[in-house]
């Protein structure tokens, strides 16, 4: 018999990429985690993990049996959602992730909206960034996420995730009131080309988004400030140090003297609801995005 606790050891190996992140995830000690990883092989009469460098990578055995823990981990989760199932009803705790802008203008609402309509429902928010949202769900410590669409999450086709289109999120040209383009409904990015730029801080996943529509309009941005929140570029752009491209589900501080142009070829990023495997079909987070898809439109618009 295969101890499924030893099986979810080497699936968190597998999701952290490494011994130490999987053993501190999972609040044991690396040594603990080796040996669980190493009593599985002895189980199974196979080699799980071999030298690579200064760590270890997975052997062809270990991710034939990643695929079988997957489908495991999905049956029981599906089994634990038969068992709480209340006759089709959301009830219990909705453990609900997400970016900051998603959290203020779509979370919360959605949060509102579910405790007047299904009162023993009750729903807990964490504002976290991306990688923690997929982190969270491994770990099976939140239900739902609604997260960024990044070269860096993992792949649509990853069976430990099912990843939902929620809505394509534009972005705005963001410039100083006085600015010649602040009169303009529309205009084409590459009107901005010759300005100062402020951009993600480089480890920012927006920030790909940002290069990337500048350079499909034909040019490479003089960055010349970088910020982590949206607020601190809209104050920056306040002060006359240069434009930005911020999303439009970012609230921004009210009576800056700053003005968003829409920007023609719709430079967007794509927001998704994401749970673990077969999470879609639980009456709770349906519920929940139902409602996160009456609210996409108006707020985008």
């Amino acid at each position: 018999m295969i101890d499924l606790r030893r099986l979810h050891v080497l699936r968190a190996v597998s999701h952290y990429g490494t011994v130490t992140a999987a053993a501190r995830a999972l609040r044991f000690t690396p040594s603990a985690a080796s040996q669980q990883i190493r009593q599985l092989a002895r189980d199974l009469d196979v080699v799980l993990l071999e030298p690579q460098g200064r760590g270890v990578r997975l052997t062809p055995a270990a991710e034939s049996l990643l695929a079988h823990a997957d489908a495991i981990q999905a049956r029981w989760d599906q089994a634990e959602q038969d068992l709480r199932a209340d006759h089709g009803a959301p009830a219990g705790p909705l453990r609900v992730t997400g970016l900051a802008s998603a959290v203020s203008v779509l979370l919360a609402p959605m949060a509102a909206r579910l405790g007047e309509r299904h009162p023993r429902l009750s729903v807990r928010i964490e504002e976290v960034g991306v990688p923690q949202s997929f982190d969270l769900l491994f770990e099976g410590a939140a239900d739902l996420a609604v997260v960024e669409s990044t070269p860096f999450n993992p792949p649509l086709s990853d069976a430990r995730f099912d990843q939902q289109p929620l809505l394509d999120e534009p972005f705005d040209l963001v410039v100083p009131a006085g600015h010649p383009l602040a009169g303009a409904g529309r205009t084409d990015l590459a009107e901005a080309a010759r300005e100062p730029w402020i951009a993600p801080v480089p480890e920012s996943p927006c920030r790909s988004h940002v290069m990337s529509a500048c350079g499909a309009a034909g040019f490479a941005p003089d960055v010349v400030h970088h910020a982590l929140d949206w607020n601190v570029t809209a104050h920056l752009i306040a002060h006359g140090l240069g434009v930005a491209l911020i999303p439009r589900l970012a609230r921004l501080t009210p009576d800056l003297p700053i003005t968003r142009v829409r920007c023609a070829g719709n430079p967007h990023r794509r927001l998704l609801t994401c749970t673990r495997s077969g999470g879609h079909a639980r009456p709770a987070v349906a519920a929940a995005v139902r409602e996160l898809r009456s609210l996409a439109p108006a707020a985008v618009a």
